[in-house]
């Protein structure tokens, strides 16, 4: 990491809004708190909990953008602007392969509209604002220290994420603001390597905004992206410089139905050998949509062992959206 990152890290200052091409105000007045109960026997509800609470972006009158796992399962949910009005509010859809949700108010929201730039244009380097809801006292200054491939162990994996340091406290559903006052992104994850180089440098890791244009009118219209669902195995995995393991399992998901086990070490999918997490879940998707069988080549306590699991659509064992 060069010596200007580590001072921008070290800084951490909340913005001032001088020297900046927009209303910094303006800007932040668009990003309300997001709010959610979910219930205590939702299939997430052991992972994420019942009680959520983030961010997330006026993008459309009525209209807020936000990470997903804030609002999956939720049965009650509400929009909080910047001046701490209340606004009941309902899920309109949670896309699994970005990761981004839509909730929609069910009454007047009193926040301005953002609107997306261009994350593509983005690059390492580029000073941006990272925003929570509350306006300047929730927001930071920081840089944009990596774009690269991102894989979560959940089954999930972005071509390219953007990587932001120092990190947002309040990161979940939080605004990537860009040089011209335009959302870039929104905030996923905390994590300890963001820099491009590998070092440790505590940041964010942002889901880019021009994954959610091509998917929002489908979301409004019908809850869900317009594409086939990915076939789901159910499996929580561990990447290491030598081996894939099978850290966790869904609760009644496919491969605890067929026989995977916690500890399991994965070889091959489909009979090719795999690199990483990322190449498998990429190996996994590519034989088809959800329901399409999947071999898998696994090493349990030193013997090799192929099974063969029937995928899901993980979206059938969640609980549908609450109007309520």
């Amino acid at each position: 990491m060069t010596e200007e990152y580590e001072w921008e890290i070290a800084a951490g200052a909340r913005p001032d809004g001088t020297g900046l091409a927009f209303d910094l105000d303006h800007a932040l007045a668009s990003i309300v708190s997001v709010k959610t109960r979910i219930p205590d026997d939702a299939f997430t509800a052991g992972i994420l909990g019942t009680e959520r609470a983030g961010s997330g972006v006026v993008i459309r009158d009525g209209i807020v953008l936000t990470i997903g796992y804030l609002i999956t399962e939720a049965e009650a949910t509400w929009i909080v602007s910047g001046d701490g009005a209340a606004t009941p509010a309902h899920v309109v859809g949670y896309d699994h392969e970005t990761g981004f949700g839509l909730v929609q108010a069910l009454g007047p929201l009193e926040a301005p509209v953002m609107e997306f730039g261009d994350s593509d244009r983005a690059a390492v380097g580029d000073r941006v604002i990272v925003g929570a809801c509350g306006g300047r006292p929730h927001a930071l200054q920081a840089r944009i220290v990596g774009k690269r491939e991102f894989a979560g162990s959940w089954e999930y994996v972005l071509d390219e994420a953007i990587f932001t340091a120092p990190a947002h406290p309040d990161w979940g559903g939080a605004a990537l603001i860009g040089g011209d006052g335009r959302v870039i992104g929104i905030g996923s994850l905390f994590v300890q390597h963001s820099a491009e180089s590998g070092d440790d440098a505590e940041g964010n890791m942002i889901v880019p905004i021009g994954l959610a244009e091509p998917i929002i009118d489908d979301m409004l219209r019908t809850g869900r992206a317009g594409r086939p669902a990915r076939p789901w195995l159910g499996l929580y995995t561990a990447d290491s410089p030598d081996q894939i393991l099978v850290v966790g399992l869904a609760r009644a998901g496919p491969s605890s139905r067929a026989g995977v086990r916690a500890g399991d070490e994965i070889l091959e999918v489909a009979g090719v050998p795999i690199l990483n997490v990322a190449s498998m879940f990429r190996s996994v998707w590519a034989l088809g949509v959800a329901g399409v069988e999947v071999p898998l080549t696994l090493r349990r306590h030193g013997e090799r062992i192929a099974i063969t699991v029937r995928s899901g659509n993980r979206t059938e064992l969640f609980k549908s959206p609450s109007l309520h």
